[in-house]
């Protein structure tokens, strides 16, 4: 496996942020006076940002709202984030094989690499910025044969670099969902990956 490097998705695949994004949201409703539903926000979790502050602010503030809320959340969005089961045990099986791991995600890179400090977690590079389509080409860039996430757009981006796409059904999107948009494999969560890895490999190869 020294030649493949598997990607992950991080928000709901690695890690459970909702605690921490819903603190960010209302404190962003604190600082603009504008009201976001956090819990609606964190429900959706996946699409970029510029997404989901579109349904709260008008076009011309939602610049502004991205800026303020990347400044919010480094206080408020990192502590509260934890690990999902088995998310450090995937990691470990993918070293153990002589991968690499590459986190894509639609979270800004530099906040993405935050989290995964806290959280003590080791990784070999991070893309960020990202959605759908648009995770295709880190995929390829850093030879990720196998993608791992937990939206219908992450199974896009691997169909899209024409590797295998894992689901995980610890976000928003069903199994069915995942299915449907090309998941060569569905998890209830990341418990489950070491003993699907090889196999993985093997297609990927």
């Amino acid at each position: 496996m020294t030649s493949l490097a598997v990607g992950f998705d991080f928000d709901m695949t690695l890690a459970d942020t909702r605690p921490g994004i819903a603190a960010a949201f209302r404190q962003l409703t604190a600082v603009t006076g504008t009201y976001v539903d956090e819990q609606a926000a964190i429900s959706r979790l996946g699409p970029p940002l510029r997404t989901e502050l579109a349904h709260w602010f008008p076009p011309e503030q939602i610049e502004s709202a991205v800026t303020t809320y990347r400044q919010i959340y480094v206080d408020y969005a990192i502590t509260p984030t934890v690990l999902l089961p088995g998310a450090r045990e995937a990691v470990d099986a993918v070293r153990e094989q002589g991968g690499r791991v590459v986190v894509v995600t639609s979270k800004l890179g530099r906040l993405a690499e935050l989290h995964l400090r806290h959280l003590g977690l080791t990784v070999d590079a991070v893309a960020g910025d990202l959605f759908a389509e648009g995770k295709a080409a880190a995929l390829t860039e850093h030879g990720c044969g196998v993608y791992v996430g937990d939206h219908v757009a992450d199974m896009v981006a691997a169909r899209t670099a024409g590797v295998p796409g894992v689901g995980v059904t610890t976000g928003p999107c069903s199994a069915d969902d995942l299915e449907t948009a090309g998941a060569h494999l569905v998890l209830p969560d990341l418990r489950e990956f070491p003993a699907a890895l090889p196999g993985l490999v093997r297609l990927a190869l």
